[in-house]
C-alpha cells in the first residue's frame, strides 16, 4: 500500500489565507481593535491548549 502524501504544509498555507481574509472582514466591520482583541483571545487558546496537551 502506498504511503499517504503529506498534506501539513497546505492546510497550514490554507489555514493562514482563511484566518487572514476573516481578520479583514472583522477589520472592515467592527474595526482595528476588536481585530486585535480576536487576536488576543486566539493567542490565549492556543497557548491554553499547548498547556493542556501537554
Amino acid at each position: 500500500m502506498p504511503e499517504a502524501p503529506n498534506y501539513t504544509s497546505a492546510a497550514l498555507v490554507m489555514g493562514l489565507v482563511n484566518l487572514l481574509w476573516i481578520f479583514g472582514v472583522i477589520w472592515a466591520v467592527f474595526g482595528l481593535p476588536v481585530v486585535v482583541a480576536v487576536g488576543i483571545v486566539l493567542n490565549r487558546v492556543i497557548t491554553w491548549l499547548a498547556h493542556r496537551r501537554g
